[in-house]
This record gives C-alpha cells, sequence and structure tokens, in this order.
C-alpha cells in the first residue's frame, strides 16, 4: 500500500513540454551541455505556455535556447513522451507542483556550424552546443531522460535517414 506522501506524489501532473532534435547535413544531432549539470547533453526542450500551442512552443523555445530562428520542420512525435522526475532532483519551486513532463518532439533540419548559434537569446540553459551522433546523446542526457532518449532513436533515426537519403 502506497504511502500518504507516494499516493500524494502519483496526484500530480505531468508539465506539458516540447523537445527539439535538430539535425544537419552529416545526420549529427545538435545538443547542448546544461549549465546545472555539467557533463549532461540534451536536446534543447522547455514549456508550453498556457494557449500555446506544442509546435508553436518548440519554435520559441528553440530560438530562446539555442538562437535557431528558422528551421525546416521534418517530422513531429506522433505520442507524447514521458518522464519522472527524481526524488533526488533539486527542482524550482515552480517545477515541484509536477510529477514530471511530458513531452511533444519535434525533428528540424539546420544545416550550419553549432558555432553560429547563440546561447544568450534569454536565460542561458547551455555552457556550449556541439553536433554530434545520435547515439551519443542518448548515453550523455542525465540518467531520468535516457528511457525518453531511447525512444527519440527508434522515432527520429529513420526519419533523418529518409531526409538526407531524399534530399539529394
Amino acid at each position: 500500500m502506497p504511502s500518504k506522501q507516494e499516493s500524494k506524489s502519483e496526484q500530480k501532473p505531468y508539465r506539458p513540454n516540447v523537445g527539439i532534435i535538430v539535425f544537419n547535413q552529416q545526420g549529427e544531432v545538435l545538443a547542448g551541455e546544461r549549465t546545472n549539470v555539467l557533463g549532461a547533453w540534451q536536446f534543447p526542450q522547455g514549456g508550453i505556455d498556457e494557449g500555446e500551442e506544442p509546435k508553436a512552443a518548440a519554435l520559441r523555445e528553440l530560438y530562446e535556447e539555442v538562437g535557431i530562428a528558422n528551421p525546416e520542420l521534418v517530422k513531429e512525435s506522433e505520442e507524447w513522451l514521458y518522464y519522472d522526475f527524481p526524488d533526488s532532483l533539486k527542482l524550482s519551486k515552480g517545477m515541484r507542483a509536477y510529477k514530471g513532463q511530458m513531452q511533444k518532439w519535434f525533428l528540424v533540419f539546420w544545416n550550419h556550424s553549432a558555432t553560429e548559434c547563440n546561447l544568450e537569446v534569454d536565460q542561458r540553459e547551455f555552457t556550449e552546443v556541439k553536433f554530434m551522433e545520435l547515439s551519443e546523446c542518448v548515453n550523455s542526457v542525465v540518467e531520468f531522460k535516457r528511457d525518453v532518449y531511447r525512444q527519440l532513436y527508434t522515432i527520429f533515426s529513420p526519419a533523418i535517414a529518409d531526409y538526407l537519403q531524399n534530399s539529394h
């Protein structure tokens, strides 16, 4: 039988969120090293504002986090992907109301150098960004997001390959 703490935790909602995978002509994906978790690399992501559509949120977050304004949208995940916040995670006051995040993911093509990203558009979230293999990013993200990143690999690897094969 769950304790009062556990049953209260299960009643918390998931925070609506978007994530964006940016890939280039080499099939590499753009990942950023988190300012608050050095050595952990992840894709741009962020919350969906009240009344905002997921696609609009994705484009806004991509611009705010890495300064990319006009990517080519290639694919949107059909399903929402979920992860729970671990108990050990130090959450901001606003995030403590949530059990974790439910994410709609977008795949975009942007064939530029990572040095063209602007990490200072909004509150800086990444120490740096770089292009890497998608499989490398799966292994470089914080542990509690790895299952989602494995799902992203399965969902988006074929779309990246198809896009690159058919864009010539």
